[in-house]
């Protein structure tokens, strides 16, 4: 292939690519990459991407051929491929799939087998794998049932993905029929990405399906595909989710939407330990234990109900003891739910293994041309911290630093200007110290969500938003998770956790809904300009970057004394 200097895309021997952003096919080539590529870093002119087994082994598992992936790499590359690059895109596709887990017909246990022998024996004679797969005489591996998720994880860090076809138990029936109608009126059923995501989950009932994630945007209905695999499958379900708004949010779109009733959905939460055919609970609840070396009181919630279906909703917060459960329930159908693959503890493997992988997603970029969810523009406003910060600053340790540049006082006075800016448009503000959050709501006098806000005031706050009582809530990161807050247009970001991507793209998410009016979103971030809140706010940056949404850059000049207030409370 001769040099193409009109293409926006080097590939290099390393599995690194460099796309260049200025180039007119820039976006196409990036979302022609983002199904099986990884990006790291995203500077103003040159993106980075990688190639991973786990990027390879997801997009394979939801469809892309190793073909496609090529092809996509050779129509936008400036250069010839580096040859080895090719060979492993084909070789890491291939060994998705090559080894196949099913159930034993001489017997209770499970068989591992694959076509080629020798892999087996590679397999076999893994220390990783030790003690968990048992040579047979037919040239096949056992494997006890109870071992089923760890083998699964153990083939992965051997770098043999399995596919699991050895099918599940099936659980209490339970009809869940779709409404044609919701309560007000209006006409419902699926999307038709959102019937495309069960049907990828579902896969005919094969053996094949029951198990992965599905990877929608906030606001593009991931608990209506939830509600849609329920219907499928037919059985008494188990939900898990981030909290208890988002327990009350599941039994809300469960009554509108299904013809279930109050008797079929119970809640059990720290105030309600309800069981029913449907039931949702919180990861919290789950994890509790009364100190650190007591058992987990309510992990036995998986077995209590017969289940036929668990659904993990926010799955990318999966915690790890559920995590140890689920290794141990995977004859149960599983479906996580979830706006990003990635996880702050680089935990993507386990979700790949015990949960399943990547059936299907759809690009926010793709939603938004086609309505789905709103048009957002994105803003990174640099505040200056204020003179007499600057010393403590400076002397200050790495935890330190990002602290006060995350609460630097400067940021309410241009907070103050954004709402003022926005007025009549349904705002969110948003940050992780309460300290800081309690001078803004102060500052714009207005109501404050935190951890401590007893059920019925979050309830009484959200309902008065929705209403357009509340024109401006703040909210601590209570509100990163499942508060259903579809009028909301404006976000305002006053600090974040590190560098965390997920907690980006959720809030991002928060105000993705699509609008009665049409009406664009706007997403504020506001981060101290010359701080080492910067490099962090650029890695939050990553995944909103990858699916397409750009951030302008404003500089915030601000008066000194203006920036001086409260000072003297930054901790």
């Amino acid at each position: 292939m001769p040099y193409r200097a009109d293409q926006p895309l080097i590939v290099q021997s390393d599995r690194s690519l460099l796309l260049e952003v200025g180039s007119p096919a820039a976006d196409a080539c990036r979302d022609a990459l983002a199904p099986f590529c990884e990006l790291l870093k995203s500077p103003e002119h040159v993106h980075t991407y990688r190639i991973t087994p786990l990027s390879i082994w997801n997009a394979a598992a939801a469809g892309l051929s190793a073909d496609a992936m090529v092809d996509a790499l050779e129509r936008y590359s400036r250069f010839d491929l580096p040859k080895n690059v090719v060979k492993d895109v084909r070789e890491l596709h291939a060994r998705y799939g090559r080894l196949t887990l099913t159930r034993a017909d001489d017997g209770p246990g499970l068989l591992l087998s694959a076509s080629d022998p020798m892999l087996l024996e590679e397999v076999a004679s893994n220390p990783i794998g030790r003690g968990l797969l048992v040579r047979r005489g037919d040239g096949r591996l056992g494997v006890a049932p109870e071992h089923r998720g760890e083998v699964k994880q153990a083939l992965v860090k051997m770098g043999w993905p399995v596919e699991d076809a050895a099918g599940y138990v099936e659980g209490a029936p339970l009809e869940v029929r779709l409404r044609d109608a919701l309560p007000d009126g209006r006409p419902f059923a699926l999307r038709d990405y959102q019937r495309d995501a069960v049907a990828a989950f579902w896969r005919g009932g094969s053996p094949l399906g029951g198990n992965g994630v599905v990877v929608l945007p906030c606001g593009a209905g991931k608990t209506v595909v939830g509600i849609g695999a329920m219907a499928a499958v037919g059985r008494r379900t188990l939900v898990l989710t981030t909290n208890v708004t988002a327990v009350s949010q599941w039994k809300r779109e469960l009554l509108a939407k299904t013809h279930l009733t109050e008797a079929d959905v119970g809640e059990y939460t720290g105030a309600t330990k309800d069981v029913r055919p449907v039931t949702i609970a919180t990861y919290q609840i789950l994890t509790h234990r009364r100190s650190r070396t007591d058992p987990f009181t309510h992990l036995e919630l998986f077995a209590r109900g017969e289940w036929g279906l668990v659904v993990y909703d926010e799955v990318h917060l999966l915690p790890a003891p559920v995590f140890r459960v689920t290794a141990g329930i995977q004859a149960t159908r599983r479906l996580g739910l979830t706006a990003t693959l990635l996880r702050e503890d680089g935990r993507e493997e386990d979700v790949f293994s015990l949960i399943g992988p990547k059936r299907h997603d759809v690009p926010w970029k793709v939603l938004e041309r086609r309505g789905w969810i709103a048009e957002a523009t994105c803003t990174e406003v640099r505040v200056p911290l204020p003179r007499r910060l600057r010393e403590r600053y400076a002397v200050a340790d790495r935890r330190g630093r990002f602290r006060l540049a995350s609460e630097n006082p400067g940021k309410l006075g241009v907070l103050e200007g954004l709402v003022a800016r926005h007025r009549g448009e349904p705002t969110i503000v948003i940050g992780q110290y309460l300290d800081q959050l309690h001078r803004a709501a102060a500052r714009l006098r207005a109501p404050l969500v935190e951890g401590s806000t007893p059920a019925d005031e979050r309830r009484r706050l959200y309902d008065g938003f929705r209403a357009g009582e509340v024109p401006v809530l703040v909210v601590s990161k209570v509100g990163n998770f499942a508060v259903d807050l579809p009028e909301a247009s404006v976000l305002v970001q006053l600090s974040g956790t590190f560098g965390s991507r997920q907690e980006e793209a959720q809030r991002l998410g928060r105000i993705l809904r699509p609008k009665g009016d049409g009406r664009s979103a706007r997403f504020y971030t506001l981060v101290t300009s010359e701080s080492s809140e910067e490099p962090f706010a650029q890695h939050r940056q990553l995944f909103l970057t990858e699916q397409g949404y750009a951030y302008d850059i404003a500089v915030e000049a601000g008066s000194d004394d203006d920036a001086l207030e409260g000072a003297s409370e930054v901790a």
